[in-house]
């Protein structure tokens, strides 16, 4: 299995992906308003893994520039139709990862993450990807699911899943171990909150600046 295998099952999920719900609203919205906070009107914005693009366009108004990117060809193809729907001349997504960017010479102020790094298949590369990618002092904000804090039943079904073709790769860590590769990709961590409305959050929202 390759990025490629994990690009085209997104593909295949996109157009019900973009039908789906969100679970936790409340939690949502709060993981917007904290970002949103965070980010400055002069700020040029990466967000990498934006899916069909409902994060960007509700956060791309509020900055100076906004990419949005994702591997997945299908998805971008959705947010593209949503962006042509309602126009923002700040926004534009583009398929690509963060290791091809950072090859080339754009740097941002602060990448965003949301429900990405435990889809990555090289997650201390993709880091100092990201590292990379920010200029000196950048924020680099995410909101992770690990698996490894999760209950022992979801971590034994992802592999069997993976294996049949009903998932893609999944990377199972805990909270603490996502810190600790966060700090040893050159980040201070300057802050770290839960914002699920109810039951147990094991998806941390994690604020990190380049050292």
């Amino acid at each position: 299995m390759t990025i490629a295998n994990d690009a085209r099952f997104w593909d295949r999920l996109s157009r019900r992906y973009a039908k789906s719900p969100i679970s936790d609203q409340a939690g949502y919205e709060r993981t917007l308003e904290r970002t949103r906070a965070l980010l400055k009107p002069q700020d040029r914005v990466l967000e990498l893994g934006c899916g069909t693009g409902t994060t960007a366009l509700r956060l791309a108004g509020n900055v100076e520039s906004y990419l949005a990117t994702d591997i997945s060809a299908g998805m971008i193809a959705i947010a593209a139709e949503k962006l042509a729907a309602a126009p923002a001349p700040k926004l534009a997504f583009r398929t690509t990862t963060a290791e091809a960017l950072a090859s080339e010479e754009a740097r941002f102020d602060a990448v965003l993450g949301f429900n990405y790094l435990h889809m990555v298949r090289d997650l201390a590369g993709t880091l100092r990807s990201i590292h990379a990618l920010l200029a000196p002092g950048g924020l680099f904000i995410s909101k992770t699911p690990c698996l490894g804090d999760m209950n022992p039943l979801i971590r034994l079904a992802v592999p069997v899943m993976r294996a049949i073709g009903k998932a893609p790769h999944v990377g199972v860590f805990r909270v603490q171990e996502l810190s600790d590769l966060i700090a040893a990709a050159g980040f201070d961590i300057l802050g770290t909150e839960h914002h699920a409305s109810r039951g147990k959050d094991r998806r941390p929202f994690i604020v990190a600046r380049k050292r």
